[in-house]
């Protein structure tokens, strides 16, 4: 059974917070990022029901993993972090400072790690999210203009140190994600209701991280329609259970 450490690599954690840096998780941790629209949802949800329904076979013969996969979001994806993804997307809390808005989302993600993340991948759990660690950097640190590297150390902080096996970003134009927000008949959030060039830093926020991580961060065209992607996603992950990458 493989051992993992799992600290991320863009930072060193505090010391004193690194509970759990050294355990033996043999789940595997993959998320999908991406600005609003660009159909990271859909492929999430996509995902986790192909591997429920390959089970373990669809794994490969070097994870050590049941097969049990479990889908979450961020923020939210537990209780308390329900409650603040409430707080951070309603239309009313306009007022909220960009630093508030920061310190939420850590809130939310080191509540989820440690309730639901961590125990999963102890378990032998396959975990999907729908976002975690690199969208407070895309969004706060190259959305907002928030000190980066104090993003870094925070998000360490909020996910004790642990990051993704696989990230798969969905690379969509801002232009095609803004048509596709305006076919939807909800209303928009907070976030989404922010002006084109605060989600053309993000998208050059994504790129420039997943520049940096290489080997995590797999970057799909998601501008052609849902299945199309989906078998581009398909793939990639495939090939990533297939090898049963881990970067130790």
């Amino acid at each position: 059974m493989r051992t993992a450490t799992r600290v991320h690599p863009e930072g060193i954690h505090p010391e004193g917070l690194s509970l759990h840096n050294h355990l033996n998780m043999a789940g595997f941790f993959i998320t999908f990022e991406g600005i609003d629209f660009c159909g990271k949802t859909t492929q999430a949800k996509k995902l986790a029901n192909y591997l429920r329904e390959k089970g373990s076979s669809a794994i490969g013969r070097s994870a050590q993993t049941g097969g049990e996969v479990v889908l979450i979001r961020e923020p939210g994806g537990e209780r308390i972090s329900e409650k603040i993804r409430k707080i951070l997307l309603s239309k009313k809390n306009r007022e909220i400072t960009h630093t508030t808005e920061l310190l939420l989302y850590l809130a939310s993600r080191a509540q989820l790690t440690e309730r639901v993340i961590v125990p999963s991948l102890k378990q032998k759990k396959i975990v999907i999210c729908d976002r975690y660690s690199d969208s407070t950097l895309a969004y706060q640190g190259y959305g907002r203009g928030l000190n980066k590297s104090m993003i870094k150390n925070l998000n360490q902080v909020a996910s004790s140190g642990l990051f993704p096996d696989l990230t798969i970003l969905l690379d969509v134009p801002v232009k095609v994600c803004l048509k596709r927000k305006a076919k939807e008949k909800k209303g928009k959030d907070r976030l989404e209701k922010e002006k084109l060039e605060f989600h053309q830093k993000i998208r050059d926020g994504y790129l420039k991280i997943a520049k940096k991580n290489r080997k995590r961060i797999k970057i799909i065209d998601g501008r052609k329609d849902q299945e199309k992607t989906w078998q581009k996603v398909k793939a990639a992950v495939d090939s990533f259970l297939k090898h049963g990458s881990r970067r130790l």
